[in-house]
């Protein structure tokens, strides 16, 4: 009886884990991201939430941000751009 008891308990204990909560995740969702657009033909910028395709008359300007206040900061820096 107590070989069964001892088993039992020994199975419990190491499924149990197996049964916790997981916490929600996203799949196939990135994060927010922004990118300073530029007009080949105007040389004016502005901020964008999708990054231009290679076949536009836009061009990605520098890296993608995180939030749109480091964006519009980095569109303030920029000197390639047209005021």
């Amino acid at each position: 009886m107590k070989k069964i008891l001892l088993a039992t308990a020994a199975i419990v204990a190491f499924s149990a884990p197996s049964f916790a909560a997981e916490t929600a995740k996203t799949i196939g969702q990135a994060p927010p991201s922004f990118y300073l657009a530029q007009d080949t033909a105007t040389l004016k910028c502005q901020i964008v939430e999708t990054q231009p395709a290679a076949s536009s008359s836009m061009k990605v300007v520098g890296a993608a941000h995180v939030t749109k206040a480091s964006a519009e900061t980095a569109l303030k820096a920029d000197k390639t751009c047209a005021k």
